[in-house]
């Protein structure tokens, strides 16, 4: 508010530069401010993940769920749902649908995720295993969480089994490379 406040007490000041201050206010009022942080809508629901569904005004239907090892989430009254390798807005919509079929009327439904499943690391860290993911979780935070490297460890070059893959890929050791939940992060030896 101020910044326009103040551009347009220049454009007033400034009577020959007053087309090209008029052209500029617009512009500057009507741009929004830069998203803090971008929401992954890609994220796909896993064994392990805890969820919360809200159906609103409806305290009995509410509540933390974990998605079972057939990867569904069993739901009163409506039973399990198949949520494995959704995203959690579809998981919503087919909640929503289902409650609407017969149970309630106009049902309204959110589901956020509260807990990710765990991710992996192994090879050369000083305490390899599993620990529980955060958001846009870089390689070399996990290695931190692991207590950092080995002395013998590569640091040009890791492999990662992503969640839902059978096999492991080399991927360049970079700050902004990110782990996605369940997958596996092994770091190499090096060679002298």
């Amino acid at each position: 508010m101020k910044k326009t406040v103040l551009l347009l007490t220049a454009c007033l000041v400034a009577v020959s530069g007053l087309p090209s201050c008029a052209q500029s206010v617009p512009e500057a009022a009507s741009s929004p401010p830069a998203p803090l942080a971008v929401a992954d809508d890609a994220y796909r629901l896993g064994t392990g993940d805890k969820v919360r569904i809200i159906v609103y005004n409806e305290e009995n239907l509410s509540g933390e769920f974990l998605v079972s090892d057939d990867g569904s989430l069993s739901l009163p009254l409506i039973g399990a749902v198949p949520v494995k390798g959704r995203t959690p807005a579809d998981v919503a919509v087919d909640v929503r649908n289902r409650y609407a079929d017969g149970y309630l009327r106009d049902p309204r439904v959110s589901l956020d995720v509260l807990t990710y499943r765990p991710f992996f690391i192994l090879g050369e860290v000083s305490k390899p295993g599993t620990y529980p993911y955060s958001n846009n979780l870089t390689v070399m935070e996990a290695v931190a969480t692991a207590e950092g490297y080995t002395y013998r460890a590569n640091k040009r070059k890791v492999l990662i089994k992503r969640a839902g893959e059978t096999e492991e890929r080399v991927y360049p050791l970079t700050p902004d490379l990110k782990i996605n939940p369940g997958d596996t992060v092994r770091v190499l030896e090096r060679y002298f």
